[in-house]
């Protein structure tokens, strides 16, 4: 409990507090943002309009013609004082695997990765796939979860320059962090390979494969067998970073 000394209530706009629970980012804290997302669906009941946890936050958003902005403050405030991770909640997740293909023609960043990171492209296969991954956060684009943590030896900055155009179902790295993306948008992430997954599918309930909380587990297949599933293998040009 001491970890969590510091609970921050921040206003975001007429109908929102930020709760900032921690200042790092350690996959424990899921137990208790978890623990936080409940007490607060208990707590605001029809006033609440939406929870959007992250690494370590919880965004609430409130009605504000049901409850006023200093109301919803003293319902968090007592939801805090009380607050504790419960056994169970948010402690292992829906597991999926998520079949990956790893070629620089669609990973097109695996080279520079493998340098950064002193390591051999397979090695980095390895390390990606050894652990699983617990989703943090929904967000940039419909569908796309941040994932965590990764191994340390993999840790690379984003890129300088964004490509401007990312397939749907690029699989990439990023600071501690893992992702795939569902769409074709803008990205700086460091690409390492692709999926078939379908990451969003608006007929799909909820929409997102994805939800906080689940576990994920890339598993590396090859040309053949990404193809058999549907997968894009269309080439990714690689990014020129200066002074790398």
């Amino acid at each position: 409990m001491d970890r969590l000394c510091l609970p921050r209530l921040e206003p975001a706009g007429l109908d929102g507090w930020m709760v900032r629970l921690f200042d790092a980012i350690e996959e424990t804290n899921l137990l208790w943002l978890t623990a936080l997302t409940h007490d607060c669906e208990a707590a605001f009941g029809e006033s609440l309009v939406d929870l959007v946890p992250s690494y370590t936050t919880l965004l609430v958003i409130f009605d504000p013609l049901q409850i006023s902005a200093w109301q919803a403050r003293q319902r968090l405030a007592k939801v805090l004082a009380r607050l504790a991770p419960q056994e169970g909640i948010g402690a292992e997740g829906e597991l999926h695997e998520i079949a990956t293909w790893y070629d620089p023609s669609v990973g097109p960043d695996l080279a520079r990765v493998a340098e950064l990171s002193n390591l051999t492209e397979t090695a980095v296969i390895d390390a990606h796939t050894r652990r699983d991954y617990r989703v943090f956060a929904l967000g940039f684009s419909p569908g796309f979860a941040f994932m965590g943590l990764l191994d340390e030896r993999l840790n690379c900055p984003r890129m300088d320059t964004p490509r401007q155009n990312v397939p749907a179902g690029s699989v990439a790295i990023a600071g501690q962090q893992t992702a795939a993306y569902p769409t074709a948008t803008p990205g700086g992430w460091n690409l390492i390979g692709r999926t078939s997954a379908r990451l969003f599918d608006r007929n799909r309930d909820g929409f997102s494969l994805l939800k906080v909380g689940d576990r994920v587990r890339f598993v590396a297949v090859d040309r053949p067998d990404f193809a058999s599933e549907g997968g894009d293998t269309a080439p990714v040009p690689a990014c020129r970073e200066t002074g790398r």
